[in-house]
């Protein structure tokens, strides 16, 4: 008889975004190892971001279990029209929120410990104790943010003798929104306390980044794998590039995701070069702040800009297989050196070259020297940033823009399932 694993997650179809793509994978290829997952998520979710086309990824035999939550976001629809951006994670600057959204940012940073979706805690604890007793299930996985879940997880800790593993995707309390959040010293300590009692009880963390395991040492002693996120084998085929040099952002640029260097690299180049100029196409594919809109206008940029919005995440893939260059950025703060966003993987495996712009010593580095994926810069590296630009547009003149990635295969969504499965079978 197969292993039973509930896995407890916040995100799922027709959830649309990276947080869903990690457990949808790991559903799908558990079977495969006889294990049973048991996914249990809520059933009128508000979710900021829409793909109805990842539902048609879950197995057809999957058990999918569902509960009402209740959620704030949707009473502060009715006095704020910022609240999607702000469940979105696009949080404007400070001098430009207006107090409606600094009272959102306070009421959520300090009435919402973890987070806004701790009102699932009690009611979703309740239904799975029983159901984890009538049903023989062996481990428990908590996956977050949001946080919160964690939350359930150590509850049926405390009920029942079950295995509990919970799954990290993004660090807690250093992550880097929370310095947006208007918190209390009160609500800092409660969020530091909650979290050292999920790591110390839970029998099992697992993180998706080197950094972050590293911070977590410092916390408990419980063990901490590392399980990074991944690729999928993608049916999408595209058999033509651009014909334009397109450097292309899959994904949301948020509001402090606003890489100056790199516009001012390209505005130079605009200027400087008239076959550049004629050539260069800035593909936006997802969520933009109005920020980053407003720095391109600085720079002279907009009329490059091919402002997409967001797509299906096959539509995702095929701006990936078809561009000349992959653009990744994140955000320079210490906070986000451990932040390994999902689609670099997939990047990964479109065999085009990554150009990507974040802090000195940021994990995205090591991983994309180490795959010889493309090239990475910190924020202070203009001239090189610059250079490597100018090089990337010799080589699509010149038809030799191409990769040589090493060692994939073990970022494949059926290697990680291996280690999770070997986690799971040795509790």
């Amino acid at each position: 008889m197969p292993k039973r694993v509930l896995i407890v997650t916040y995100y799922w179809p027709p959830a649309g975004g990276p947080g869903v793509q990690r457990w949808l994978k790991f559903v799908k290829y558990l079977p495969e190892h006889d294990i049973e997952p048991i996914v249990y998520c809520p059933s009128n979710a508000n979710y900021p971001i829409i793909d109805k086309t990842l539902k048609d990824e879950i197995p057809e035999n999957a058990i999918i279990l569902k509960q009402p939550i209740k959620e704030p976001y949707k009473l502060a629809n009715l006095f704020s029209k910022q609240t999607k951006t702000i469940s979105k994670g696009i949080i404007k600057e400070k001098n430009k929120q207006s107090i409606p959204e600094r009272l959102l940012l306070f009421i959520r940073g300090n009435f919402f410990i973890p987070d806004a979706r701790k009102q699932w805690v009690k009611p979703s604890t309740n239904f799975l104790t029983t159901y984890i007793q009538d049903f023989n299930i062996d481990t428990v996985i908590t996956t977050g943010p949001p946080h919160s879940l964690h939350l359930i997880g150590l509850k049926i800790k405390q009920k029942l003798d079950v295995n509990w593993i919970a799954d990290f995707r993004d660090p807690w309390t250093s992550i880097g929104y929370h310095k947006q959040l208007k918190l209390t010293n009160y609500a800092k300590k409660q969020h530091k306390q909650l979290e050292s009692k999920v790591l110390n009880q839970a029998d099992q963390i697992v993180v998706t980044s080197p950094s972050t395991k590293t911070e977590f040492e410092t916390i408990t002693d419980k063990p901490i794998s590392l399980i990074t996120n991944g690729y999928d084998k993608e049916k999408v085929i595209v058999n033509d590039l651009d014909e334009k040099f397109t450097i292309s952002h899959i994904g949301s640029l948020l509001s402090k995701r606003n890489p100056e260097i790199l516009w001012q690299a390209l505005s130079e180049f605009v200027k400087e070069d008239e076959n550049f100029a004629k050539h260069f196409q800035l593909n936006l594919v997802g969520e933009v702040g109005e920020n980053v809109l407003n720095s391109l206008k600085h720079h002279n940029l907009i009329d490059y800009v091919n402002k997409v919005g967001y797509v299906s995440h096959s539509e995702a893939v095929k701006f990936q297989k078809k561009s000349q260059i992959l653009l990744l950025i994140e955000i320079n703060s210490e906070d986000t050196k451990a932040i390994i966003p999902g689609k670099l993987f997939e990047y990964m495996v479109s065999n085009r070259p990554i150009l990507a712009v974040g802090p000195k010593g940021a994990d995205i580095e090591t991983i994309i020297k180490q795959t010889n994926t493309g090239q990475f810069f910190d924020y202070s590296e203009f001239s090189a940033l610059k250079t490597a630009i100018k090089q990337l547009f010799e080589d699509y003149q010149n038809n030799s823009l191409k990769v040589n990635a090493i060692g994939l295969q073990r970022f494949s969504r059926q290697a990680l399932t291996k280690q999770l499965v070997d986690l799971i079978n040795n509790l």
